[in-house]
């Protein structure tokens, strides 16, 4: 939003602003805690259970956490053989305390998503080494490129910081020497600059930001994005369009 519209209102009576729904680029939720002060508040949740909260002065101490545990609920972080990974290794995240809950007419979706009486959605996360959780992506929409595990939300807060982008979703394509490669699909702030040049601008702004192997081999540019009801983006049907 421009500095001008910005300045225009006084937001003094504003108390308190809640985001949650998906990661927010760092340098975004920056922006926003400087321009409404430090008022903004963070939850990881899901229609299964509350994960984590986090305040504004803690968050920018430990830019990019998702909080601590919410009060009443066990948060542990698993391998994929059930056992808890170490402080800084990623492993999915478990939660429970808000009581027992079946997927409708789907047992084994249930079972599936059970481990020690705790239950997870998928999401992939961190502890620091004070018990700060940190969001890194959804299982499902993991990238993995020879082997190497790639998450989507670095690489799009990265290029969400790009004036020329106005949304971004990023996405594993089948690759026949890596197995899987890194596809940015990006909706253009101003849809007359889409194309080759864009393409060329973008991969100069990863080489600055990201490691080699988590830089995109491919850009494509639309207009919009499938999103569900909810404004939820539909990674599975760009996937699908683009994967084939």
């Amino acid at each position: 939003m421009p500095a001008a519209v910005r300045e225009r209102y006084d937001l003094s009576s504003l108390r308190t602003l809640v985001h949650a729904g998906a990661p927010c680029p760092v340098e975004v939720k920056r922006q926003m805690i400087a321009w409404v002060g430090p008022i903004l508040w963070e939850y990881l949740g899901a229609t299964e259970g509350m994960v984590s909260t986090v305040g504004s002065p803690e968050w920018l101490a430990r830019p990019g956490t998702v909080g601590w545990p919410f009060p009443g609920f066990v948060v542990k972080l698993l391998d994929d053989t059930g056992a808890e990974v170490p402080v800084g290794e990623a492993g999915t995240i478990y939660f429970g305390g808000s009581g027992a809950f079946e997927y409708h007419n789907d047992p084994d979706k249930t079972r599936a998503s059970r481990a020690h009486g705790l239950s997870t959605v998928g999401d992939i996360g961190r502890f620091d080494e004070d018990g700060y959780l940190y969001l890194l992506d959804r299982r499902t929409d993991l990238i993995l490129s020879g082997g190497v595990n790639i998450y989507p939300a670095e690489i799009e807060q990265h290029l969400i910081t790009h004036p020329s982008v106005s949304d971004v979703a990023v996405i594993g394509v089948p690759d026949a020497e890596w197995g899987q490669s890194v596809l940015a699909v990006v909706q253009p702030a101003d849809p007359a600059t889409a194309g080759d040049d864009l393409a060329d601008e973008l991969a100069a702004y990863c080489k600055d930001g990201l490691a080699s192997y988590k830089r995109p081999r491919r850009y494509e540019f639309r207009s919009d994005f499938p999103r569900s009801a909810a404004g939820k983006l539909l990674r599975r049907e760009l996937r699908d369009e683009y994967g084939r």
